[in-house]
């Protein structure tokens, strides 16, 4: 597990700001898909750190929020985020599936929504003639919903 670790981290301290959205959503998506199948098969200790660290994630990806120059769109993922806690917190209290799984979509399109835009996005050159269309706009997705963002 050390090496795993250890790629992760080193991983993380590398990625650009985008794929550290990623990553987030990426995991959040694991976590949930963990305490699904934790409930499934009647781990109470294991589906609630699951939902702790999927919480933990969300939580993550809220606090990074740019409000300043985020516009409209950050304060709907806002929103968004507190109703997938409120939704993770009551799938793990009342034991149900449905919750998750509802969850889980959700993270899976931002998911993708943010991988497009990082698959979208021009590499870094030394010389520029203009500057790209904002990649972002194009996904539907603004350049500062994230502090991360590129």
């Amino acid at each position: 597990m050390k090496g795993r670790q250890a790629y992760l981290e080193t991983h993380v301290l590398s990625a650009e700001p985008m794929e550290l959205v990623c990553l987030l959503y990426q995991h959040g998506i694991d976590a949930v898909r963990d305490a699904k199948g934790h409930l499934g098969t009647g781990d109470v200790a294991a589906r609630s750190a699951a939902v702790s660290k999927a919480i933990g994630i969300i939580g993550e990806l809220n606090s990074a929020l740019d409000h300043s120059s985020g516009g409209t769109i950050s304060r709907s993922l806002e929103q968004l985020y507190a109703y997938m806690t409120q939704r993770l917190t009551e799938a793990n209290a009342r034991r149900q599936a449905e919750p998750f799984a509802e969850v889980e979509s959700l993270l899976s399109t931002l998911s993708q929504a943010w991988q497009e835009a990082k698959t979208k996005q021009a590499p870094v050159s030394t010389h520029v003639a203009e500057p790209a269309t904002p990649v972002w706009k194009e996904a539907n997705l603004d350049a500062a919903v994230h502090a991360w963002s590129a």
